[in-house]
């Protein structure tokens, strides 16, 4: 039997707001700067991990002016719950990764499982460089060894966050801030 979906007005009506659109939009703009002096006029491959980097990627992809070629992964742990499990890929690349430069992006980093996973399928299929970049890194101790975002925007609490492409219970991605479920101690 399927648990019933808690209704995300009751999980914004006991969030804090942690970042507002203004300030996302800001942090993602000065990343688009560092990405472009990091490819130093190299094409990257631009590879979101969907659906929680679909936000972030669009804004980020408009921020760099360095020439991109689009593809996307879908790989989750989530699955629609608040804690993840076993990685499950929903679609893998497209575009050759061979002696590539690839820009992998993602809404968080939080344990790394994830990224650490898709990363290293990227150089299985030929990649040359891989970068990370993520819009938010969770604080916390639980990060897989050999993980780590190239370029970060902000730092959050070990709270369950969720907006700006992070859901709650596939709720709230298109909020425009970030905010963290009060007095929750981590996913």
């Amino acid at each position: 039997m399927n648990t019933p979906t808690p209704p995300l007005a009751d999980a914004l009506a006991q969030a804090e707001l942690l970042y507002e659109r203004s300030t996302l939009e800001s942090v993602i703009a000065d990343m688009g700067r560092k990405i472009d002096a990091a490819l130093d006029g190299e094409r990257a491959v631009f590879l979101p991990v969907m659906n929680g980097a679909l936000i972030f990627a669009g804004q980020l992809a408009l921020a760099i002016r360095t020439d991109l070629e689009f593809d996307y992964v879908h790989a989750t742990r989530y699955r629609g719950a608040t804690s993840g499990s076993d990685l499950h890929w929903l679609r893998e690349p497209a575009v050759s990764l061979v002696d590539r430069v690839v820009l992998l992006v993602d809404d968080i980093l939080d344990e790394g499982h994830t990224l650490k996973a898709v990363r290293e399928d990227c150089y299985r299929r030929g990649a040359k460089r891989v970068l990370i970049a993520s819009l938010c890194t969770k604080r916390h101790d639980r990060l897989v060894d050999g993980i780590a975002s190239d370029f970060n925007g902000v730092e959050l609490p070990d709270r369950y966050v969720f907006g700006y492409g992070l859901d709650y219970y596939e709720q709230g991605r298109n909020l425009p801030a970030i905010y963290a479920l009060k007095g929750d101690a981590g996913e």
